[in-house]
């Protein structure tokens, strides 16, 4: 099986993370690192490991008819949301780690709480930079550490309760990646600098409990491996514990994610 294979998903998990996923975690995320890149008219803008396109659709909504976007994923479902909402950008499935583009083809090339599920991270951050014209903007997202979110935290201790301590590695590879030092060293092993490091203290918000359990579990490996009790008792249980998070309109769990960016200099000769 290659490696763009056992990355697939269905279209119906596609959609459900444009429905679900987008609104409640990665719709308040794009914004800022579309700001931190300084996008702006004008520019050529790649949305790496794009997902259903957020990132690729707030730049392009940020430079209007002015510029040019695009975005890649290595998930063909994710790729066939991405052109139903916005048929007009381009879409393209390809690998983080090889990106089909020539040297410096880019002004910003920026990469959304995805990092952290990318086998090779310094390859990956090393092709942005390849991709990324002289003077240009490399900027990633990605959750921080799972010591720093209370509610999630939460919600893996009872799912490792429950479900045992392989419920540990299935749930935390998407809070893998939050050390700022291992990030900057990424980055400046890429011959990125003038870095700018910031941590943002966002919220995830969920119509219920019941909902934050579900968007997590079945959007893990963990849904596949668990028995309906299991995921029974890790439900009910969540709802006493996760009991502080919750107001009128459903649940507002912190989430606290780091923001980074870097330049590529001027006269940088592209490292493959």
């Amino acid at each position: 099986m290659t490696e763009t294979e056992t990355y697939q998903i269905s279209l119906e998990a596609a959609e459900v993370y444009e429905s679900r996923f987008v609104p409640a975690i990665f719709a308040e995320w794009a914004p800022l690192l579309v700001d931190s890149a300084a996008v702006r008219a004008g520019q050529a803008v790649l949305d790496v490991a794009c997902g259903t396109g957020i990132v690729a659709r707030t730049a392009a909504d940020r430079m209007g008819d002015d510029g040019a976007v695009v975005g890649l994923d290595l998930n063909e479902a994710m790729l066939t949301v991405a052109r139903r909402i916005r048929p007009d950008l381009r879409w393209q499935q390809g690998d983080a780690a090889d990106l089909p583009f020539p040297d410096r083809a880019f002004d910003v090339a920026l990469c959304q709480m995805s990092l952290m599920f990318m086998p090779d991270r310094a390859r990956a951050v090393a092709e942005l930079a390849r991709v990324t014209r002289a003077g240009g903007t490399v900027g990633i997202v990605v959750p921080a550490g799972i010591t720093e979110q209370p509610a999630y935290r939460r919600l893996v201790d009872v799912a490792v309760d429950e479900a045992g301590p392989d419920a540990a590695s299935l749930l935390d590879a998407y809070w893998s990646c939050g050390d700022l030092g291992e990030l900057r060293s990424l980055f400046t092993a890429a011959g990125l600098h003038d870095l700018d490091l910031r941590t943002h203290l966002g919220t995830a918000r969920f119509g219920s409990v019941d909902e934050m359990v579900a968007t997590e579990v079945e959007g893990s490996p963990l849904g596949g491996r668990i028995d309906d009790a299991t995921y029974g008792r890790i439900r009910e249980r969540a709802r006493s514990e996760l009991a502080e998070f919750e107001n009128p309109d459903g649940v507002a769990a912190p989430l606290r994610g780091h923001v980074v960016v870097g330049h590529v200099a001027h006269g940088a000769t592209p490292d493959r």
